[in-house]
């Protein structure tokens, strides 16, 4: 079983800059990659970021370049830094891993960025 909980959410104004985590449970972590999600009011839930087991990552066009995945396996824990933050990404964040074809999800963390 793996638990994953975000945290580091918050209300932010434009331009600024918040650290997100994601601890997770278990002793997978290191073998697994990691995804943050997005889902705004009324809109499908989008993949913001990934990390391999090995490193590797991937974002999507929207963030590109303004938000950085990263994580550490010694803490069980993925991070995403967010800066250069738009109204636009207002929504609550996911963290998501799968293991032997099940995906786990955390509980979720609200992130409002005020114009």
């Amino acid at each position: 079983q793996v638990q994953l909980v975000e945290s580091g959410g918050g209300l932010v104004q434009a331009g600024g800059s918040l650290r997100l985590s994601c601890a997770a449970s278990g002793s997978i972590f290191s073998f697994t990659a990691m995804d943050w999600y997005r889902q705004a009011p009324g809109k499908q839930r989008e993949l913001v970021a990934g990390i391999t087991a090995a490193g590797g990552v991937k974002y999507a066009d929207s963030v590109k370049g303004r938000f950085t995945i990263s994580r550490d396996n010694a803490k069980s824990t993925v991070y995403l830094q967010m800066n250069s933050l738009k109204p636009e990404d207002t929504a609550v964040y996911y963290c998501k891993t799968s293991w032997f074809k099940t995906d786990y999800w955390g509980q979720g963390t609200q992130v409002t960025v005020s114009s």
